[in-house]
Formats: C-alpha cells, structure tokens, sequence
C-alpha cells in the first residue's frame, strides 16, 4: 500500500498580510484566461505551503473571485497545526488540507493554478526540477505552477511561471518602485532555479547586468518620476533584444515578464523540462 506522507518538508512558515499581492495581481491579470477558460466545475487554484499563518490563502480567494466569482481555492501544508489554524476561515470556495508537492485534491482534481510561494527556497537547486515535475502531473492541461519567492513586505517578488507540458515559460520580477535605488537589488529573491545562477556567463546574471545599465541611462527620466525612469528602461530592455512577453501596462505596476528561454541556467535540468 502507498504511503500517504506529503511529499515536502515542512517551510520556516514565515509569512504577512499582503505579502503576496504582486504575484496575485499577475494571476488576476496576465494569467486569468486560464481561470475564465475552465470549463464544467470551477476551477481550482492551490496556495501550496501557505505557511504559518492562512492569510495568503484567504487574499488569494478574495483577488481570484473578481475574476472567476466561483473560483476555488484550497490552502495546502504539510503541517497539521497549520492546516487545523485555517479551518476555522473555511467558507465556500475556500478550504484547507494537509498536503504537500503531490498536490492532494478531492476526488483526484487537477489544479488550473498552483502558487507555491518562497517554498522551495529552503531546497537544494538539484531538487527543484523533481518537485515542478511532481507539481506538473497535478495541474490540468491549462494549468500552472508558479514558484516564487519574496521579501518580507512583498516589496520585492520574483516569480517562474512553469507549464504541465511545456516546463517553464517565463520569469516574471517586480519592484516597489518608491525608492529603488537599482533594479538588481531583486537578486537575492530570485527563485531558487536561479539565485545561484547570477555570476557571470549565466543568462540571469546579463539580464540584470542590463537592467541596471538601462536604469542608469535611464536617469533622466526621473525628473519625471520614478515610473518613468522603470518604462524607459523597460523599453530599452525591449529595443536591445530582450524577450519581454508583457508591455507598458505591466511596467507601470513596476513588473517585467521575460521568456525564460533568456534567462535559463546554462546547464544542467532546469534548462529543459518538457515531456
């Protein structure tokens, strides 16, 4: 008989109100086709190792349902006190269980979004490929695991957008803009696919070697405010060839999204997670 053990260890926990809001707003914006394209019953989205604290679960439902009013969302950890603290916020749409990468969904659903948050940061870089392939095998055919990683405040947030059959598609990083003093400061949040990736002659390290080169030649914009100075360097990211798969509407938020085929490691599992 299988054991029924989560698969994962159990997270710092660490975890604040509104911490997760850029990444949210990403998901009720540029990834919600996936939630208005369900079809049959609604979809599900998991806040996989929410943490200590079950307040990101219950924001993610309030954000997701302006987009998919019947979206529902399942709070999942590995810890049973954690799980036991979220149930008494139940209400219809959201739910909490005890779970970990294998994803454990009633009656065997498949998720259309997984959001694993500064989980896998704790982990080995070796160990990330076996655990978006766990994730990957939970997600329905539109589906979406997006493993990311934030400071304390959500001031800083970098997230990979990872694909059932495609693997990971994108890297997506966004700033507080008040007060940035260099684009590159987002290093030490990257995901963990890639924080130990930015030393030179690794794609990572070039992209925010350009960026902080666009956001000096940048300054002048900001005798027009910061957000200024960020679309232009956005802009000229673009115009030097960078893959940037979003536009202004995005970069006024103080977020780029970029084809993570620029910014893969140049070796080893990461690089190619297709079938």
């Amino acid at each position: 008989m299988a054991s029924s053990k989560p698969i994962g260890v159990i997270t710092r926990g660490t975890t604040n109100p509104n911490r997760l809001r850029r990444c949210d707003r990403w998901l009720a914006g540029p990834a919600a086709w996936r939630l208005r394209r369900a079809t049959g019953r609604p979809p599900v989205v998991v806040d996989l190792g929410y943490g200590a604290s079950p307040v990101t679960a219950v924001e993610l439902h309030d954000r997701l349902r302006r987009v998919r009013p019947d979206v529902e969302v399942v709070g999942i950890e590995i810890d049973p006190e954690r799980v036991a603290a979220g149930r008494p916020l139940e209400r219809p749409g959201l739910t909490f269980r005890r779970g970990g990468f294998e994803v454990p969904l009633e009656g065997g659903r498949r998720a259309t979004v997984v959001r694993a948050f500064n989980v896998l940061r704790q982990y080995a870089e070796e160990e990330v490929a076996d655990a978006w392939a766990t994730v990957r095998d939970r997600l329905n055919p539109d589906g979406l695991l997006v493993d990311g990683t934030c400071d304390e405040l959500g001031r800083l947030s970098t997230w990979v957008a990872v694909e059932p059959d495609a693997g990971p598609v994108s890297l997506s990083l966004s700033w507080h803009l008040g007060g940035l003093a260099q684009p590159s400061v987002i290093a030490e949040r990257l995901p963990k696919a890639l924080i130990h990736r930015n030393i030179p002659g690794e794609a990572v390290h070039g992209y925010l070697a350009d960026l902080d080169r666009h956001w000096e030649r940048s300054a002048g914009h900001a005798a027009y405010g910061v957000r200024q100075r960020f679309l232009a360097t956005a802009q000229a990211m673009r115009d030097s060839g960078w893959p940037l798969l979003d536009g202004p509407s995005r970069w006024r938020l103080g977020e780029l999204t970029v084809d993570w085929s620029a910014v893969a490691p140049a070796s080893g599992s990461l690089r190619h997670q297709g079938p």
